[in-house]
């Protein structure tokens, strides 16, 4: 969907690989500046600046040449103005930084004649609020730092004065350090002059093959009469298969950047995630030991069949590494392709694959980096930059763009009432 009646801007704030400017981006807004304090998340936000640019001139041909590997990504950031590249600011948010970070939007602001900011939109980090997080700590996370960066997402709030924010962030949230975090955040927001609302809104809801739950709580300040968005509910027939059913046939340690046929889902078609002329990139499998594949293949063999989550007890004595029968009992899982949803794919995916297992017992597998992205919605033209390690954490820590989509046209209805 693109707008074209009214161009509102917006800023994103912990940007990450940018899921949810996806959203808006889509649907017209024009961003301002992405704010991101991982380098190697930044340089996927200035590939993906590129993309647009390149698409907006009809000259994508210089975009592919550099997805085949024909051209390096200095000579593709050569073909978009410095502006574009310079809209994303690698720096970590702190109370001492914000008078560099105020610098350089404005700067941005100048060059782009941009007299004010529509939105701000972002969550700051999830850790401090994930229910895994807070069960690992012995302080519960109560004073780690993270709790309170929301307070620096206010000053940016006092800076710009938005008509709206959308605020992401995981379900922990409401309920981290018995509550009061999310009291004392909704205090702040109504300080500094906006009215709140929140949902815990499901991201299968918006058309994501996958159950991930997140708070999107929305602000707008008070006296414009703005509201909390209705949503449209977009989830169809579909199953996980779908999303995969496409891609190559693979074994553990293998890259294949071709797709297994020309012909694809009408899920992937209709959600844009596959175009006819897309080129198919991160498409490695991880490399297995023979222990860890025999694993696979057993949890694979017991959805298939019986439809039965295999837990770590019922795998014979030979395969089990540690004698703790009594936590994390489901730490290998089948990704199941032939249920409309996956389970939530996470940042962990950075450190082992054994909770995403290929489907196919042929594979005996962990998924790779481009059907994970798959899973979270994000389009095959979209490209990751940095380690295979780095990419896996800024897809698992990402909104959906899907689910961002469905969000950015609620806000793009609540704005045109007044434009």
């Amino acid at each position: 969907m693109q707008n074209n009646k009214v161009s509102f801007s917006f800023i994103d704030l912990f940007a990450g690989a940018g899921g949810l400017s996806e959203g808006f981006l889509s649907v017209g807004f024009k961003p301002v500046a992405h704010v991101e304090m991982n380098s190697e998340a930044c340089l996927t936000l200035k590939t993906r600046a590129c993309y647009y640019y390149l698409r907006k001139f009809e000259n994508l041909k210089i975009y592919h040449q550099y997805l085949r590997g024909e051209i390096n990504r200095t000579t593709l950031y050569s073909h978009v103005p410095q502006e574009k590249l310079d809209s994303v600011i690698n720096q970590t948010m702190s109370k001492e930084s914000m008078t560099k970070l105020f610098n350089k939007i404005d700067t941005i602001m100048k060059k782009q004649q941009i007299n004010s900011v529509d939105l701000i939109v972002g969550g700051p980090p999830c850790q401090a609020y994930s229910l895994v997080g807070r069960a690992v700590k012995s302080d519960n996370m109560q004073d780690d730092p993270r709790n309170f960066l929301y307070r620096l997402y206010c000053r940016v709030l006092k800076k710009y004065q938005p008509e709206m924010f959308v605020f992401e962030n995981v379900p922990g949230l409401i309920t981290a350090n018995d509550g009061k975090c999310f009291i004392d955040m909704k205090k702040e927001f109504k300080r500094f002059g906006y009215e709140t609302h929140y949902k815990v809104l499901n991201a299968f809801d918006f058309g994501v093959l996958q159950n991930r739950h997140r708070v999107i709580l929305i602000g707008w300040r008070k006296g414009t009469n703005y509201k909390y968005p209705e949503f449209v509910s977009s989830n169809g027939f579909f199953t996980v298969n779908d999303v995969l059913g496409d891609l190559p046939v693979m074994q553990a340690g293998e890259t294949n950047n071709y797709y297994r046929k020309d012909d694809f889902s009408s899920y992937l078609s209709e959600t844009g995630i596959r175009m006819a002329d897309d080129i198919l990139t991160w498409n490695t499998a991880r490399p297995h030991i023979e222990r860890d594949k025999e694993i696979y293949r057993l949890v694979i063999e017991s959805w298939n069949k019986n439809n039965t989550r295999l837990k770590y007890y019922n795998l014979p004595e030979e395969l089990r590494t540690h004698n703790n029968m009594s936590a994390f009992l489901d730490r290998f899982k089948v990704v199941a392709s032939d249920l409309p949803a996956s389970h939530t794919v996470m940042a962990h995916l950075s450190k082992d694959g054994h909770y995403f297992i290929h489907p196919d017992i042929r594979q005996a597998r962990s998924i790779t980096v481009r059907e994970a992205a798959r899973l979270q919605s994000f389009p095959d033209n979209y490209y990751f930059e940095g380690s295979r390690t780095a990419v896996f954490t800024q897809i698992g820590n990402a909104v959906p763009p899907l689910m961002a989509t469905g969000i950015a046209c609620g806000i793009l209805d609540e704005l045109e009432r007044k434009a």
